[in-house]
């Protein structure tokens, strides 16, 4: 496991059109950096034998998006040592709760977040604005 370098930016924007399912949008490789710079350890990558096995984005308000497992990965425990990570980096900033953004279809996405101990609140709904 290690934190994602402005060197990986183009693979990381690979990865995830690879290995996101259910993305609705591309990332734009500058708020990417931004995001790098801003925070170097927002971006946990887990490697097995040199290639990238997942990837997680791990913000400031506790919250984790972006959550990818190469397809051959799978349901070998990289997602659960992403999230792990991800967690123990908000309790050290004092956090008191993650929240996962989860598309309502994929479905295999629901089986590893409910692995990892979380589960939908069906009292809030998600509201967007798409800015651009």
């Amino acid at each position: 496991m290690r934190n994602g370098r402005l060197a990986d930016i183009d693979a990381l924007l690979a990865f995830w059109i690879e290995a996101a399912e259910g993305t609705d949008r591309h990332d734009d490789p500058a708020k990417v950096v931004a995001l790098i710079e801003r925070d170097p350890e927002a971006v946990p990558i887990a490697e097995i034998d040199g290639e990238t096995a997942g990837t997680l984005i791990a913000g400031r308000r506790a919250r984790l998006h972006r959550s990818a497992v190469a397809p051959a990965r799978r349901r070998q425990g990289v997602g659960t040592v992403l999230i792990r990570a991800a967690e123990e980096r908000f309790a050290k900033f004092g956090a008191f709760r993650a929240g996962a953004m989860v598309p309502h279809d994929n479905v295999l996405a629901h089986h590893a977040w409910s692995a990892a101990g979380y589960a939908p609140q069906p009292q809030w709904s998600r509201w967007v604005k798409a800015l651009s």
